[in-house]
């Protein structure tokens, strides 16, 4: 069958009705989502059904699940979604004053603390109808799925984590070890034998998403004893100051943060590879002129990190 004659009846308001229920896995969260009636969400859905064949969502319980065949569409939806989106808000001249695009970014709560909070700043002045989403960091992203970027303008995230051709350093920082202030137990100075003996908290729990500085610890022959995982930096202090247990932080992130919240810096026992925080993007962006500006703009953002 030619693709056109499948494809009949189908258009744009069912690829965002589709994607509206891989995500929100409800008709009435999709109709919520997408400011559509219930009624024409179910419609969509039974329409979609008849389409691929498949029941896409199935009860279980209290709730949907997706079905394994929706699981295998729904990052080639996004993908699609986010293609659809660029094709119409395109312009042949970006012009910030008058724009109202809307950037998304993906990056940890380090990378939109030091260098987003400026971008935001920047963005107010030159252009205050453009906004940026700041997604955060994910499997997907982290498992250096190349196809994942081009449904993003870009990654804010360190060498190290990321294989993409294009990108643009931003600032340097370094790794550095925080713990409860009170720690009866860790001195002036860390020990290899200490990084063995304390419990250790770190972000995500796919290794590809722990600290470079981790992976060296490893390599260097200490055995860490994970006591707790978040996803978030900010959460560090928190978790080391109740659980007396110590984490890797960015110096800049630590700093700001030890002394409202109970821990204190520590530096650790071998040389930490540094942190350069870059801007990756893939290459489908170049000739945006909008995504150009986006990234010279961010480069200045950059140059006012003290």
């Amino acid at each position: 069958m030619r693709p056109e004659k499948r494809l009949h009846g189908l258009d744009n308001n069912h690829l965002y009705a589709l994607h509206g229920l891989l995500t929100e896995r409800t008709v009435t969260g999709a109709a919520a989502r997408l400011a559509r009636t219930q009624p024409t969400l179910s419609a969509a859905l039974a329409k979609l059904r008849r389409h691929f064949g498949d029941e896409l969502l199935t009860r279980v319980g209290n709730h949907y699940r997706l079905t394994p065949f929706a699981e295998q569409l729904q990052p080639l939806v996004s993908v699609a979604v986010a293609a659809v989106e660029r094709v119409f808000s395109a312009q042949s001249e970006f012009d910030p004053a008058g724009s109202d695009r809307v950037f998304t970014i993906v990056s940890s709560d380090f990378g939109i603390t030091v260098a987003g909070a400026r971008l935001v700043a920047l963005l107010e002045e030159r252009a205050p109808n453009v906004s940026v989403r700041f997604s955060p960091v994910t499997a997907e992203v982290l498992g250096r799925d190349g196809e994942f970027a081009r449904t993003v303008d870009g990654i804010l995230m360190p060498h190290g984590y990321l294989d993409l051709p294009r990108s643009l350093d931003l600032f340097r920082d370094r790794w550095v070890c925080v713990v409860a202030a009170d720690n009866p137990d860790v001195g002036e100075q860390l020990t290899m034998t200490d990084l063995s003996r304390l419990p250790w908290v770190t972000t995500f729990g796919d290794p590809l998403g722990r600290a470079p500085a981790w992976r060296q610890m490893e390599l260097l022959g200490v055995v860490p004893r994970v006591c707790a995982i978040a996803d978030s930096f900010l959460a560090m202090p928190h978790l080391v100051r109740r659980g007396g247990g110590i984490a890797f932080m960015q110096q800049r992130l630590a700093r700001d943060l030890a002394g409202a919240l109970g821990v204190r810096i520590v530096d650790p026992p071998f040389d930490a590879i540094p942190i350069v925080e870059a801007f990756w993007w893939h290459p489908m962006h170049d000739a945006d002129s909008g995504h150009t500006w986006l990234r010279g703009l961010l480069a200045e953002a950059a140059s006012h990190i003290e």
